[in-house]
């Protein structure tokens, strides 16, 4: 079941309560290159980030914000932005009341905005202009960047206790401590609780599930879900995954990043893509067509499936925006299966859409195909494959053209 949150209203996007969780993503470009940044904004809306996050750390990337803002609006861009600030925010966005007011949502980490005296003037300082321009705020806590003064005090506390804690557990207890108090400060300062999303990240998987478990159970705010650091590839799509999946699944999560390290020249859009399949996967979301296929063993003709199947996923990346201008509403609920030999191949077309079984080794050179759970022809020879997608569309167009 889904925790009850709060709505929060960003821009154009809405998140918590019932809403959808909700992706995001952030660029790594210098801000203050407005193209560049435009470019990677675009790219990243493109591939289906709801939300994107721009550093904001100097005047100059300041300065560039409202002219990103403008240019995404005049390519028809409506996707919220939101500034990333650290050490000198309040400055920031006193000094440039433009950024201010063209940023859709502001990202305060409250272990860096000052100490003592100073932390609570800076951060009412940004709590002010967030009012001003009726902005929401993320509280964004991380762990490289804890609040030194509430770790220490409990770990203090902690060392005279007659049941003390791990040192882990104790971090956990002063991530959230951070978060909460921070969030009842803003709220003290006029800021309404649906206007504030907190967030508790770290690297490593238990740590996150126990930061956010933890959490959700003491508020109602909206948060914003993801490992600090996930790594690169594989590994980081696959921590992203072991630790996104425990908490969406047990109802914990409004708004997801996936924080993939992109290799030199990478492409920024692959943690967006990681973010769509975990909430495909999980059945929380569905953004587009999905392919089963089996993994092949020795009974399978390895070359003709593979082909196939991943013939079949670019076919659908290149028709979803296609199919999305034509108004065919649902048909990202469409499964379709690719299978490799007569042991499963059957069976689970069946259970597809459309799906075809292909010839093993040793196998008649044939492939039934099933719609709706029927067999409807058995395909073969080399325009196998373009027969298929044919089918594939006149299914998709029939089903879901209306």
């Amino acid at each position: 079941m889904r925790r009850k949150s709060l709505e929060v209203k960003i821009g154009n996007v809405l998140m918590g309560a019932n809403h959808p969780v909700v992706i995001q993503s952030m660029t790594n470009t210098d801000t203050a290159d407005i193209e560049s940044s435009l470019q990677q904004v675009v790219a990243l809306a493109d591939a289906g980030s709801e939300l994107v996050r721009l550093t904001v750390n100097v005047e100059a990337a300041a300065l560039a914000i409202p002219h990103i803002k403008e240019k995404l609006l005049a390519k028809g861009y409506t996707t919220p932005i939101i500034g990333d600030f650290h050490y000198n925010g309040h400055t920031l966005l006193t000094k440039v009341p433009a950024c201010a007011e063209a940023l859709d949502k502001y990202r305060i980490n409250p272990g860096n905005v000052g100490f003592g005296e100073t932390h609570d003037k800076n951060f009412k300082q940004m709590i002010e202009v967030a009012l001003k321009y009726d902005k929401p705020v993320r509280i964004g806590v991380n762990w490289g960047s804890l609040d030194q003064s509430i770790l220490n005090r409990l770990m203090d506390e902690n060392g005279r206790s007659k049941k003390p804690k791990s040192a882990e557990e104790i971090m956990v207890d002063a991530l959230c401590e951070s978060a909460l108090t921070s969030a009842k400060m803003a709220h003290e300062y006029g800021l309404s609780p649906n206007k504030i999303v907190i967030s508790v990240k770290m690297s490593h998987v238990q740590d996150v599930i126990k930061a956010y478990t933890l959490l959700a159970s003491q508020c109602d705010y909206a948060l914003h879900v993801g490992l600090t650091e996930a790594g690169m590839g594989t590994k980081g799509a696959v921590a992203s995954t072991a630790a996104l999946a425990n908490l969406l699944q047990n109802g914990i999560g409004d708004t997801i990043r996936v924080s993939l390290t992109p290799a030199p020249d990478g492409d920024r859009t692959e943690e967006v893509r990681v973010c769509q399949l975990i909430l495909q996967a999980l059945g929380q979301r569905q953004f587009q067509p999905s392919v089963t296929a089996c993994p092949g063993c020795g009974r399978t003709t390895n070359t003709l499936f593979q082909e196939m199947t991943q013939e079949m996923e670019q076919f659908f990346k290149e028709k979803m925006p296609v199919w999305k201008k034509q108004g065919l509403k649902g048909v990202e609920t469409l499964k379709i299966a690719v299978m490799g030999c007569i042991v499963n191949g059957p069976g689970e077309s069946k259970q597809a859409d459309i799906g075809i079984s292909l010839p093993g080794s040793g196998e008649n050179p044939k492939a039934p195909v099933f719609i709706d759970g029927q067999k409807v022809t058995t395909l073969e020879g080399p325009q196998m494959m373009m027969t298929f997608k044919k089918m594939v569309e006149d299914y998709v167009q029939q089903k879901f053209g209306n």
